[in-house]
């Protein structure tokens, strides 16, 4: 495919998935980032999955210590599972991004809910290409699933340049056992398989980290039924 062909795919298909989570995307992924029992056994899975990985961030983050000092990107934020419980713990700043505008409105209503002081989060509807600033931190979780191997590992390269000294990413890794499956989105069952999923390999994602300066300095493989995720923290050189 010739790069002007690759570059209007790319575009049609962030069009396609920012479509998706403006409208039934919306609706299904708010239950699932929810207390709300209107969730299938499939959703409810993927809950706990992703909760698994948050919960791994959170923790490696009060061990760095100092979060009432340090900024933050929350790339790729949705309703704010990170990003809220990351202010609750006294961080510093924290911008909040998401591709779908009504994850970003759901996000800063859930933070008025929680009382969360003015001017700690900034939020903002935006792809992330378009996202820019420098930031101690920078965390994008369970984001590259929309994103193939090669602008996958593009995206961590523009990540990094926006980190001061630390890089934290995950995605579903490729296994042999997804790939027969056709990557994740192939177990979802009916209308829930609404947009294309990807799986990464490890080995280009840390080398594009190193390319941008970074070495992988923690690892965890969060599963769950129909969630698979490998968190990666990486650290300036």
């Amino acid at each position: 495919m010739a790069p002007d062909q690759l570059l209007e795919a790319n575009q049609a298909e962030k069009l396609e998935v920012k479509g998706y989570f403006e409208t039934t995307g919306f609706e299904r992924w708010n239950r699932i980032y929810s207390d709300s029992d209107d969730v299938n056994r499939v959703q409810r899975n993927i809950r706990i999955g992703h909760q698994k990985t948050v919960d791994n961030v959170l923790a490696w983050l009060q061990e760095q210590g100092g979060l009432e000092s340090r900024s933050f990107c929350d790339a790729g934020c949705g309703v704010g599972s990170l990003t809220l419980p990351l202010a609750q713990l006294g961080a510093g700043s924290i911008a909040a991004s998401d591709l779908s505008a009504a994850m970003v409105q759901e996000a800063e209503r859930r933070a008025g809910e929680l009382g969360v002081k003015p001017g700690q989060i900034s939020f903002l509807a935006s792809d992330l290409e378009s996202l820019e600033g420098r930031y101690d931190t920078v965390i994008c979780l369970d984001v590259f699933i929309h994103y193939p191997q090669a602008p996958a590992e593009e995206m961590v390269r523009h990540l990094a340049s926006m980190a001061e000294s630390h890089l934290i990413v995950s995605f579903a890794p490729y296994t042999p056992l997804l790939a027969l499956l056709k990557g994740i989105g192939q177990l979802f069952p009916g209308p829930s398989k609404t947009t294309r999923a990807y799986t990464l390999r490890e080995a280009g994602i840390v080398a594009a980290a190193a390319k941008a300066g970074f070495k992988p300095m923690r690892r965890s493989l969060n599963k769950a039924p129909f969630y698979f995720s490998r968190l990666i923290a990486f650290e300036r050189d």
